[in-house]
């Protein structure tokens, strides 16, 4: 089962990148999409139905929004992160499918560093840590999949000092991913692409970044251990991003063997 996440930078804008993907032989069977930019009713829903795929929808107008498609049909059993009642922003959802649990993540940018973004994303990041526990103690096969906006290691960008001050770089980002790490998550593609392997899955817009290949690696897909024991591959497929109006992401996934 090939399971992968995709930041499309709005749905509407590339609603047909994301159909022809879907359509390509090897497509995946579950796919995270963050950065919708829409509410629900922006969501191609009915075209993605056509070609066979079910769909869950947490949209937002103009801002985040998580969906989760699939070629099987999927239980929700979240679509928002626990911890802050107040907390409106799409950027969480949960399902199952069987035994397996898949959570898309669009975690917060978090700049400019020292402001209230930043402190939001370190509060968000806690959250999701407190939750991925729960998830854990299932001792169920679970993926989380998405954009986590932070490079995990300077391996996981193009410079280092170019993005010193950049949220995605920050000491405390890190930290909060190493936490979930520590929990016992495991980081798909890197574990099967030691350092200093670089597989960046996000290139700017501006100053040629995508033609010189000044990228970083923060979309991923962590899975429990019940999950990392039956991963088979991981890749990033970089063929997106080169297509006309891209998103400035690109997609990642992983490969579970058959029985997740």
């Amino acid at each position: 089962m090939r399971i992968a996440t995709w930041n499309v930078n709005s749905v509407r804008a590339r609603r047909q990148h994301l159909l022809d993907w879907l359509a390509r032989d090897g497509a995946p069977a579950i796919v995270a999409l963050q950065e919708l930019k829409t509410e629900e009713a922006g969501f191609p829903l009915g075209e993605l139905q056509a070609a066979g795929w079910h769909a869950l929808v947490c949209g937002q107008k103009s801002y985040n929004g998580v969906a989760l498609v699939s070629r099987a049909a999927m239980v929700e059993r979240l679509r928002a992160l626990p911890g802050d009642a107040e907390d409106t922003q799409a950027r969480y959802l949960e399902a199952e499918l069987g035994e397996l649990i898949v959570a898309c993540v669009y975690c917060p940018n978090g700049n400019p560093v020292g402001g209230e973004k930043f402190a939001y994303k370190l509060a968000w990041m806690d959250r999701l840590a407190r939750h991925a526990e729960t998830l854990l103690a299932t001792e169920r096969p679970v993926v989380i999949a998405g954009d986590w906006n932070i490079c995990p290691t300077g391996d996981d960008v193009w410079d280092e000092r170019a993005m010193a001050a950049d949220a995605l770089c920050q000491p405390e980002s890190r930290a909060a991913w190493r936490r979930l790490l520590w929990q016992g998550w495991t980081d798909a593609w890197r574990t099967l692409n030691p350092s200093p392997a670089r597989g960046y899955t996000y290139w700017d817009y501006q100053g040629g970044a995508w033609q010189r290949d000044h990228g970083l690696r923060i979309d991923a897909l962590l899975l429990s251990p019940a999950a990392a024991e039956r991963l088979t591959d991981s890749g990033v497929d970089r063929t997106p991003r080169g297509w006309d109006a891209p998103s400035d992401h690109t997609p990642a996934w992983c490969t579970l063997e058959h029985g997740a």
